[in-house]
């Protein structure tokens, strides 16, 4: 049986914590994705190589605060939505690991998430898919005694 007092330094086993960088990548992509557009089309319009966007999408590599300004405007969102989608996202995977879920946290963030995808809906052109019913906003929680 595994007993943390005695375990070492490389033993300790700790929840697994997301990285900014990894985040921030997987909104950047979602987002690019959910207009439909390329990474070639992205990267072109905020003046940036395709790899190197590419790596920042995987949260390979941590963009400037001037690049991440730069794929936004290249995107039509502001930087502060892309933070707080950032923050949103980080709080979904706090809760997750939590061994209490709060609600609360969980419909904060599915109100902001759904804000968010508003504003940039308005940005970008109508798709003929769920996503401009609002279904997709829709959050299910299921929970258990």
């Amino acid at each position: 049986m595994f007993d943390p007092a005695k375990a070492g330094p490389a033993d300790r086993r700790e929840p697994h914590r997301p990285l900014l960088r990894t985040v921030l990548g997987d909104v950047l992509r979602r987002t690019r994705r959910e207009q439909r557009r390329t990474l070639a089309d992205v990267a072109g319009a905020a003046r940036v190589s395709m790899p190197y966007l590419s790596e920042v999408e995987r949260g390979r590599k941590e963009a400037s605060s001037e690049v991440l300004a730069a794929i936004c405007a290249a995107l039509g969102i502001e930087l502060a939505e892309l933070v707080a989608e950032v923050g949103s996202d980080l709080l979904v995977e706090r809760a997750r690991r939590s061994a209490v879920v709060r609600l609360d946290v969980i419909r904060d963030s599915v109100i902001r998430d759904s804000m968010i995808r508003e504003r940039a809906s308005r940005n970008s052109e109508p798709r003929a898919d769920a996503s401009n019913t609002g279904a997709s906003n829709m959050a299910t929680c299921l929970l258990a005694a």
